[in-house]
Parts: C-alpha cells; sequence; structure tokens
C-alpha cells in the first residue's frame, strides 16, 4: 500500500491536476472569448497595480476593515503554499524522484506553519458559523472542502510526531494529498489559479473603463 501510494498514486494525482488546469484553463479562455468585453479590456499596466494592492497586506480598504481576519488569512494561505513545498520530507522525495533539490525549511519552522494552517482551518469553518453573512452562503461542500485541506497537515503532523501508527499516517497523508490535488481543478479551491486573472481583469475594468480604483 505505501509503495502504492507514494508512487502510481502520487503520479495519477499530478496527472489529473495538471489536466484538470489546462482543461479549465483553455475552456474558460474559449468561453471567455465570446465574451465582447473580457480580453479587450484586459489592460497590463492596471491589472498589475490592482494584484499588487490586493497581494500585500492591508494595501486595499477591505482589509484594513477586518483586520484579524486579513492576519489569519495571510497567514494561512503563506503556510499552506509555503510548508509543503519547502518541507524536508517533501524537498528529499524531489531530489530522489526527479534529481531536483532546493532549499527545505527547518523541522521546527515547518510544524509551526502546520499549526498556522489548522488554526487558520479551525478560524474559518467559526466564521462560517457566526457570521451570518457568511453562514447564510454556506453549505455542506464548503465544510467538506476545510476538512480535505486541512487533513494533510493534520496527518503529515501525526506522522511526523510519530503519533498512533507513523506508517499508517503517512499513507493517509499522502492519500490526503493526492485528493487535494486532484480538487484544486473542480472545486472552490480553484481561486488558486483564477485569483491572478480575477484581479487582473478587475482592475482593468476599473482602472482603464471607469478610471477609479477597486481597492
Amino acid at each position: 500500500m505505501f509503495e502504492f501510494v507514494r508512487g502510481p498514486l502520487v503520479w495519477i494525482a499530478f496527472i489529473v491536476f495538471v489536466g484538470g488546469v489546462l482543461y479549465r484553463l483553455v475552456s474558460t479562455a474559449i468561453l471567455a472569448g465570446k465574451e465582447k468585453t473580457v480580453f479587450p479590456t484586459m489592460d497590463l499596466k492596471y491589472g498589475l497595480r490592482s494584484l499588487m494592492h490586493w497581494i500585500v497586506p492591508f494595501a486595499n480598504r477591505n482589509t484594513r476593515m477586518r483586520p484579524i481576519f486579513t492576519v489569519v488569512s495571510f497567514a494561512f494561505h503563506i503556510c499552506l503554499l509555503a510548508t509543503p513545498m519547502f518541507l524536508m520530507g517533501h524537498a528529499v522525495l524531489w531530489k530522489e524522484s526527479w534529481g531536483v533539490s532546493w532549499w527545505s525549511l527547518p523541522p521546527a519552522t515547518a510544524d509551526v506553519m502546520t499549526l498556522v494552517v489548522v488554526f487558520g482551518c479551525v478560524f474559518f469553518v467559526l466564521r462560517r458559523l457566526t457570521s451570518p453573512e457568511v453562514r447564510n452562503v454556506t453549505t455542506w461542500k464548503d465544510y467538506a472542502l476545510v476538512l480535505l485541506v486541512v487533513s494533510p497537515f493534520i496527518t503529515g503532523y501525526a506522522a511526523h510526531q510519530q503519533w498512533l501508527d507513523a506508517r499508517a499516517m503517512l499513507i493517509l497523508h499522502i492519500i490526503c494529498g493526492a485528493l487535494w490535488l486532484v480538487a484544486i481543478p473542480f472545486t472552490r479551491l480553484s481561486h488558486m489559479i483564477w485569483f491572478a486573472f480575477s484581479r487582473a481583469y478587475m482592475g482593468s475594468e476599473f482602472g482603464a473603463v471607469r478610471n477609479a480604483r477597486d481597492w
């Protein structure tokens, strides 16, 4: 089982992830091409300006109005992306599998970043339960998605700490990670792909067409 999940299952997940992303990009580009306002509106200057104001904490009014949410959200997303990418165990696997090596996080730092992700998921669930404007648009799928996102971090942390059966937790960790990759193109997790495009379009619409700021 371990050899299957660390070999064929990972390859299947990567293939579905890459294929799904390409399919979504191409199909969306075709759909956008049928609209007369999408591509002509895109402007490099205003698109980049908007992106910079929305990826820098407190650079836009919306984030300044919700400081706690902003801090948690930025910390969560940074740790969510950086931890799997620079985790020492993952870096070793990249080196062994494809001969690619890069800098990795110290184990203690990776543990803290993992806990930041877990705390962030708990925070987002509580926010969906207590904030009326978010609760009203929340379905069971949103809670399932949060569980999917946090599961590789919980199982990976448990395996690293040698909790329960470490080999079983490692297998679960790989399975959860594979499911996470597969889900990205086909669920709301796809916002990690579309954020740059949607923000660039909105910035172009506001800046080049309405002559106004979108932040």
